[in-house]
């Protein structure tokens, strides 16, 4: 029987923890390596032993936290930008080595995802007097359809051409990738939120 990472209570502990980091930074949604801490503090209070929830290297182009043998890429968008019904991901991962073509690069952001698990996001909608905050999982298997998708260059930069694809569902465009011709980066652009996982979503005031 699988493990259920996200249960009532470690949702309850990532909430509680949120509220607690704006009130030292009331303007300031959590991100990177300070999310990665919350959230490992959230499977603490859930009631993970120490020794259950274990992070790797911040940065590390591995998953963020090993959590009872499953390991846990976390993901945090939370810029002025954000919107409430699309995701995106400004770097999945990295391609700067290898060849510069859609077949290499794809069979790189999936073997990327081969690496984790399961993807938790954090995501903050700004607003005024309050942040919408929305707890999600991304379905890994949703961002490997890029596998069967046809790939063209896009832009107009001299050197190293960027690439891209839409990636449908019948008629309906579930998300955009790009890889990122000057700096490597594969890119995930109007992730559709209904086709994720909402886990929670709660206001946090702003001020």
């Amino acid at each position: 029987m699988a493990v259920e990472l996200f249960t009532e209570p470690f949702l309850s502990a990532v909430q509680s923890l949120v509220t607690r980091h704006h009130s030292i930074y009331p303007c300031l949604p959590p991100q990177g390596i300070f999310l990665e801490a919350l959230v490992e503090q959230g499977f603490l209070l859930a009631g993970w032993a120490r020794d259950q929830v274990v992070p790797t290297t911040p940065n590390s182009p591995w998953h963020d936290l090993l959590v009872g043998g499953i390991k846990l890429s976390i993901k945090s968008e939370t810029g002025r930008a954000t919107k409430a019904g699309a995701i995106s991901i400004t770097k999945l991962c990295t391609t700067e080595t290898g060849d510069w073509n859609a077949d290499s690069l794809v069979s790189h952001a999936t073997a990327h995802l081969g690496r984790y698990d399961r993807m938790l996001m954090l995501r903050a909608i700004w607003g005024h007097p309050a942040f919408v905050y929305q707890l999600l999982e991304i379905p890994l298997d949703l961002l490997r359809r890029m596998q069967a998708a046809p790939f063209a260059t896009v832009g107009k930069r001299s050197g190293r051409r960027s690439l891209a694809a839409d990636i449908m569902d019948g008629e309906n465009r579930l998300y955009r990738v790009h890889f990122d011709g000057a700096d490597g980066k594969c890119q995930i652009h109007h992730l559709l939120v209904d086709r994720c996982r909402m886990l929670r979503g709660w206001r946090e005031p702003s001020e």
